[in-house]
């Protein structure tokens, strides 16, 4: 079965309150522009012709890195976005 991809980061928007709460439609259906405004994660990937960042050389790359551990807005546990990307790449 294939992965269900909701992210250019790794990010699982699927469940996300916000998704509801501020009509977000997250950056694969927004080109990269979901409710906080251009994100430069899902710019970058989609600049390189890339589905997710999994599909990137360069994984981990810094600007995904300071995302996914950003202290007040990252991952818990600390880079869940980088590994699920992937996840997603040896799915392929």
């Amino acid at each position: 079965m294939k992965p269900v991809i909701d992210s250019r980061c790794g990010l699982h928007c699927t469940g996300c309150s916000f998704k509801d709460s501020h009509h977000c439609g997250g950056c694969i259906e927004t080109n990269g522009h979901p409710f906080h405004g251009e994100c430069p994660v899902a710019v970058c990937a989609q600049k390189r012709g890339f589905v997710h960042c999994g599909q990137c050389p360069d994984l981990p790359c810094q600007l995904l890195t300071d995302y996914s551990c950003d202290p007040e807005h990252g991952d818990l546990p600390k880079g869940a976005r980088i590994e699920q990307c992937r996840r997603w790449k040896n799915a392929e």
